[in-house]
């Protein structure tokens, strides 16, 4: 968050430095110049206002991903999970929103899966939202906790038939031998799924991340930023800005 993406942390005019393999002038732009020449944000991004931000983030939060789902940005509730295990190993990948309520924002996986695992041996995570179209990101800090078996056998039994098959298949970031192994084992277990609607993923586990920090930021036209940080005290929340 820190730095966002309207940021350029480049190289300052003069410095002759480069960064990676430069391509000859002859082969045509080189990656970094690419890079340097793809829009941020476009015009007329939605303000965000400090003073006349709610006292507690879930309300503001909902409020910027309703507007994201109207405005139609692609996959709003696509969010990248952070986590870390006993080794401090830092892991990232993207994952769907399930619910956002007074508990927290809501998130399922398998418990035996990498990011299960980590959070088994260190609950602390992040979330990161990123919406290019309104020039937002919000992130949120905390610990990772599961659901009870209950709740998280009602998310597995919400999903897709085909959803479901592909988490019950299983041994997820293990090595495959080839392609076609595991189309033989989804088709098997789709099958199963389909005779048997009831059928659960042992493994299968809701959880909730409690925020103890959630960050608003906000992009303008004029490329100044404004970063909003909801930090948990006690039974309320201590609102304030910090520098982009």
């Amino acid at each position: 968050m820190n730095g966002g993406p309207g940021n350029d942390e480049g190289a300052a005019p003069g410095d002759a430095r480069t960064v990676g393999p430069t391509a000859d002038a002859a082969d045509g732009p080189s990656l970094r110049e690419r890079l340097r020449a793809l829009p941020t944000f476009g015009l007329g991004l939605p303000p965000l206002d400090p003073s006349e931000a709610p006292p507690e983030p879930v309300t503001l939060f909902l409020e910027w991903i309703g507007q994201a789902i109207d405005a139609g940005v692609p996959l709003p509730h696509a969010m990248t999970l952070s986590t870390a295990g006993s080794s401090g190993r830092v892991t990232a990948r993207t994952v769907i929103l399930k619910d956002v309520d007074a508990s927290g924002w809501w998130f399922a996986t398998g418990s035996t899966s990498p990011k299960g695992r980590d959070l088994a041996e260190n609950p602390n995570a992040a979330l990161t939202f990123l919406w290019p179209a309104l020039g937002r990101q919000v992130r949120i800090v905390g610990p990772a906790l599961p659901a009870d078996t209950s709740t998280s056998a009602a998310d597995f039994l919400a999903r897709s038939d085909g959803s479901r098959a592909a988490a019950l298949v299983g041994h997820q970031s293990e090595t495959l031998t080839s392609r076609q192994e595991y189309w033989d084992t989804f088709a098997v277990t789709l099958a199963a799924v389909q005779e048997d609607p009831a059928l659960l993923a042992p493994a299968w586990t809701a959880y909730t991340l409690a925020p103890t920090s959630v960050e608003f930021w906000q992009a303008s036209d004029d490329r100044g930023q404004t970063r909003l940080r909801y930090r948990a005290a006690g039974h309320h929340w201590e609102k304030g800005l910090l520098w982009p």
